[in-house]
């Protein structure tokens, strides 16, 4: 006889119990409502996004700061017509607004990122070359040399 385990009957596993899960589900809802981040400006002109061969990942998307080009959405048109316009931001601009755009976005930056500030040009594969040569040299005006097209992957 032994005095631990006298009989070879198999014991029964408990059940795990289920009363925390909702503090559990409740914790994680939490936690990603509170790290997500929202969309900061919102798209007012359409961009079909051209084609490119070669395609490079931008590295740090915090030192972006976004120009798009294109004609604004349904919404803007009876507004703004339907000819490519300039968003900077949550607002349209012209090509003389894009030097205090430049200057805020710089300003907004530590001392040692402002180097490798990157200005990306998001325009519309229909849009003219003109309005897009406009921006570039006024970019080259308030030395934002570091310029970057968006596109998507040839298929």
């Amino acid at each position: 006889m032994s005095k631990f385990g006298g009989s070879n009957s198999k014991k029964d596993v408990p059940a795990i119990s289920s009363g925390s899960l909702s503090d559990i589900v409740f914790m994680l809802l939490f936690f990603f409502m509170v790290t997500t981040q929202m969309r900061e400006t919102e798209n007012k002109v359409l961009v079909k996004l051209p084609e490119a061969s070669e395609v490079v990942k931008l590295e740090r998307k915090d030192l972006a700061s976004y120009i798009n080009i294109g004609s604004p959405t349904r919404t803007y048109q009876a507004q703004y017509g339907t000819d490519a316009r300039i968003q900077l931001n949550d607002s349209f601009k012209t090509t003389e607004d894009i030097r205090d755009f430049i200057a805020a976005e710089r300003d907004a930056m530590s001392e040692a990122d402002r180097q490798w500030m990157t200005t990306v040009i998001k325009g519309d594969m229909d849009v003219r070359m003109g309005i897009i040569t406009d921006v570039k040299q006024e970019l080259r005006r308030c030395s934002a040399l570091k310029i970057m097209y968006q596109a998507r992957r040839a298929e």
